[in-house]
């Protein structure tokens, strides 16, 4: 399958950074083993399914792709099953019969879900608007849904980035960029190509694109260049879910970075006003890709919460 991961070089010392292991875990596994499509409403989803154990769902968030998950997977598919999605519109899933919608994308995973024969309570890990996804399934499928992880969850302050809304230049600059890069490369691949044009996307969505090994940057293309950029977009600033946040049920972990220049961390603190059993991590000197750039700290953050 196309979007199994190029596992088989070495990265560089100067592709890794200082802070990037030798060679990570993820590279020697052969992910084309773990894919597999699955049918749901008559159209394909892109999906990777490993280990055995209570499922772990992971929802990429725009523009993303299940890679985004590619340092994270392994270590809780230890004892877990690890489900990491290509949302429909994203990855190597197509685009949907319906028009997107978040409410269409919560009602696509748990049809999934069925359809993987997965009848338990799941957690949900998801980044950006695959947060906004998994807050609609606690709200929409409460009785699905064990524990969710938001990590920089859209879904609070997008529609006043998307409308540039937002005080100070240097906000409206970053939100112009990262939504103006984000549909050229749904509509080219420009972005992909263009080492200097990839470089400018990375330094909205991660605080140190240097320290990240140039594989693992290679993997994070995939997200790029999809059709569902503009119809997801538009459907998350058309929903406002603030009001049904209290519907949460559910133990809700919030994980974000200080310097995140997409979804601002005050979005953080209302996330966890307004859900019920909610509690937040920040961590410094970190963007919007928490898991990327923290990934060792975010893992044992996420284990020890699903493990309470």
């Amino acid at each position: 399958m196309s979007s199994n991961p190029r596992h088989r070089r070495t990265p560089s010392s100067a592709e890794a950074g200082a802070a990037a292991p030798a060679r990570p875990a993820w590279m020697d596994v052969d992910w084309r083993a773990h894919l597999r499509w699955v049918e749901v409403r008559g159209r394909p989803v892109n999906v990777l399914d490993i280990g055995e154990g209570p499922v772990v769902v992971f929802l990429h968030g725009l523009a993303g792709s299940w890679q985004n998950w590619l340092e994270n997977i392994l270590p809780l598919a230890a004892d877990h099953r690890a489900i990491a999605i290509d949302l429909p519109g994203f990855g190597e899933s197509p685009m949907p019969e319906r028009a997107i919608s978040v409410s269409d994308y919560a009602r696509t995973v748990v049809e999934l879900l069925n359809a993987l024969g997965v009848d338990e309570r799941v957690t949900i890990i998801g980044n950006s608007m695959g947060g906004f996804v998994g807050c609609e399934m606690a709200i929409r499928f409460p009785k699905r849904i064990e524990r969710l992880v938001l990590v920089a969850g859209a879904g609070l302050s997008l529609r006043h980035m998307r409308h540039e809304r937002k005080t100070g230049a240097r906000a409206r600059f970053e939100n112009l960029l990262f939504f103006g890069l984000g549909r050229l490369a749904a509509h080219t691949d420009l972005v992909v190509r263009s080492r200097r044009l990839r470089r400018a996307l990375l330094l909205l969505i991660v605080a140190h694109p240097e320290k990240l090994a140039g594989p693992l940057i290679v993997e994070q293309a995939h997200g790029a260049g999809k059709p569902g950029f503009d119809d997801a977009l538009d459907a998350m600033t058309a929903y406002p879910i603030r009001d049904r946040l209290g519907e949460i049920a559910c133990p809700t972990l919030i994980v974000w970075g200080e310097e995140d220049r997409l979804v601002p961390v005050r979005d953080a603190a209302e996330f966890e006003w307004l859900i019920l059993d909610a509690r937040k991590i920040v961590y410094p000197d970190t963007g919007h890709m928490v898991m990327l750039e923290r990934p060792e700290r975010f893992n044992a953050d996420v284990r020890a919460f699903i493990e309470e």
